[in-house]
């Protein structure tokens, strides 16, 4: 079973994640969401709760918007709250050690724009080495992330065709997840 934290700050107000999560809900396999804004709208978040959560299960998903080059606010709270020392690092910090961590991220433009010297300078796995050193430093395994790119309605994707092109990439999703939680 695999454990997915939801670190929209706006689900309601998204195409891509929405779809992505409704579509995920659907599937035949056990998955537990936890979307963390809806539970946390003040940042508080409840610590023993998280923690409880990450410890039943062996695949976490954390799935995201990009939001300038970086994770949503609300996520990075979590991290920063839940992580802890003698939970996740330290001497007794082992709790979350063999886990295996997956980030899926969801991007408003083109994969094309985000390369060395191209519209955004870097290439996109480049902005979430932060998330990688994270899971490596609580003893977790680091899956190669998912990206799905062409997602911002506004930068005029079609609204229709993003919700299709999410339904595909759940799908996808799942299937790579199922093969690591053997």
């Amino acid at each position: 079973m695999a454990l997915v934290i939801l670190g929209h700050p706006q689900i309601e107000n998204s195409v891509a994640n929405r779809t992505i999560i409704e579509e995920m809900q659907k599937a035949d396999m056990k998955l537990e969401v936890r979307d963390i804004a809806a539970l946390y709208p003040d940042f508080k978040i409840d610590i023993a709760e998280e923690q409880k959560a990450l410890l039943r299960h062996e695949v976490i998903i954390f799935q995201y918007p990009i939001y300038w080059y970086n994770m949503p606010a609300i996520l990075k709270q979590w991290f920063d709250m839940v992580y802890t020392y003698q939970f996740a690092y330290g001497s007794k910090g082992d709790k979350l050690k063999g886990k295996k961590a997956l980030v899926s991220i969801t991007v408003g433009g083109v994969e094309a724009d985000y390369k060395t010297y191209g519209k955004h300078n870097f290439r996109i796995s480049e902005f979430f080495k932060n998330v990688e050193q994270t899971a490596y430093f609580a003893k977790m395994e680091f899956l190669n992330p998912r990206f799905f790119h062409g997602t911002s309605t506004v930068d005029g994707f079609k609204e229709d065709d993003v919700k299709h092109r999410a339904r595909l990439y759940a799908k996808d999703l799942l299937e790579y997840v199922q093969k690591q939680d053997l």
